[in-house]
């Protein structure tokens, strides 16, 4: 077609579908004036531009990059940063250091790195914080997350994060009911935070209040059934875990 060689039509067709992708996105965001001749004039480059400029940010493509490193050599991101910590004692190898030992689930090597962090000037640091509180619940030292948490709480983020979780968490583990339910009904935020509902529903089951976890799991359903289905990736598992706790319940 075209001209073109029978074995090159099926590339044809595919690079048209892939201008017409990148026209419908760049249409939709309100910037067609600035991408959308190059996409046209520059076919198969100009939508490889695109996408990279417009869709994959370059945290994304770092991510992916460090991911492949890490398949390939997953021991050798930590004997690098060992190494410059070891070389160089400054607060970002610190972390960037205690961060890496948390991923590998290393929670005590974590906690002794950012303990003397929260010591020193930079007792009020976020990350250091949330994560040391992750490493510090790991290990079954809940009174500890009950400390240092506070110190995050007036973070606009904090409902939405982590570390609140772990923070319910913990003041259930520690007893202070009244005050876990608080957190949990901070996070109780229409169409997010459904892996936190989740266990708020679960709270209120334990606590023999199967009538406001029924109201919650309503409510949680509703919204499934009014979300797009790229909404749906992240809070699937945790919709699917609500329904089975709907059909226990009835």
């Amino acid at each position: 077609m075209f001209g073109l060689p029978e074995q090159y039509n099926g590339l044809y067709y595919l690079v048209l579908i892939l201008q017409g992708l990148c026209v419908f996105h760049t249409m939709r965001r309100g910037n067609q004036n600035k991408w959308i001749w190059i996409i046209v004039c520059l076919p198969l480059i100009g939508c490889l531009v695109y996408i990279f400029t417009e869709i994959i940010h370059k945290n994304d493509v770092s991510s992916v990059q460090s991911g492949i490193i890490n398949v390939i050599n997953p021991g050798g991101r930590l004997k690098t940063l060992e190494k410059n910590f070891n070389f160089s004692d400054t607060l970002a190898n610190r972390i960037a250091l205690a961060d890496n030992y948390l991923v590998r689930n290393q929670y005590d090597k974590a906690i002794e790195l950012y303990e003397p962090v929260l010591k020193g000037l930079y007792h009020d640091n976020e990350h250091v914080i949330k994560h040391l509180a992750e490493a510090y619940y790991n290990v079954g030292r809940y009174e500890d997350v009950t400390r240092i948490i506070p110190k995050a709480t007036r973070s606009l983020t904090f409902p939405q994060s982590r570390a609140n979780l772990i923070y319910a968490f913990a003041l259930e583990k520690t007893g202070q009911h009244s005050l876990a339910e608080k957190e949990y009904q901070g996070m109780n935020l229409r169409f997010s935070n459904y892996e936190s509902r989740y266990h708020y529903i679960k709270f209120l089951i334990n606590a023999n209040r199967k009538a406001e976890a029924k109201s919650l799991i309503q409510a949680i359903l509703t919204e499934d059934s009014h979300m797009e289905r790229r909404e749906k990736v992240d809070a699937r598992i945790w919709i699917e875990k609500v329904k089975e706790e709907a059909k226990a319940l009835a």
